[in-house]
């Protein structure tokens, strides 16, 4: 919808709310239609190639949109709290910028992730009692000792995760503290 519409797309929150709208559709698209298929066919079995395919997607997607939550939470501090200059902070290549950066952040966590499931040594059985492709799965048909394997993957989806939560936090924050100073000040005109 906010495509028909050109003016939408030039004002900042409808331009991160068509892409998160977009990531969400692509992220749902990447585990259904292989589940929706072996729910049909009573098929039970994805190639080592679609799983790999399947956990780049899903960890590019799913950190893509944690940067693009964050960045939208950094949208709407300016807009709140800078909102004279918001037009100017927030351009349309400025915009584009900081979304490809979005992009970039979850295709690096993405890659970081699959190079390190690839660099597994796999010997052991190859069944598992899940049909959600994810690492801890995959570490768990690997031959060798993961434990150093498991606390970087670990490590690196925890801070992305606790960093965008931390930003959140602050973010959110100093807009409630902004507004309920605006409101008090609106209260005691009031009176």
């Amino acid at each position: 919808m906010v495509h028909i519409d050109q003016h939408l797309l030039k004002s900042p929150m409808y331009f991160f709310l068509a892409n998160l709208s977009i990531i969400d559709t692509a992220l749902g698209s990447v585990v259904v239609p292989k589940m929706a298929t072996d729910l049909i066919t009573y098929g039970r079995t994805i190639s080592f190639g679609g799983y790999m395919s399947q956990l780049f997607f899903l960890h590019f997607l799913g950190c893509s949109e944690m940067f693009l939550l964050t960045l939208m939470a950094y949208d709407h501090y300016v807009a709140i709290c800078y909102p004279l200059t918001y037009t100017f902070k927030m351009n349309h290549p400025r915009c584009i910028r900081l979304l490809c950066w979005c992009w970039a952040g979850g295709l690096l966590h993405s890659g970081s992730q699959l190079f390190l499931v690839l660099r597994l040594p796999f010997c052991g059985p190859s069944e598992l009692d899940n049909f959600f492709c994810d690492v801890p799965q995959i570490v768990k048909l690997a031959c060798v000792d993961t434990q150093v394997t498991e606390i970087l993957m670990v490590a690196n989806s925890g801070l992305i995760s606790l960093v965008c939560f931390v930003m959140l936090l602050i973010f959110y924050g100093i807009i409630l503290s902004t507004l309920h100073g605006h409101f008090r000040e609106r209260r005691g005109k009031s009176l």
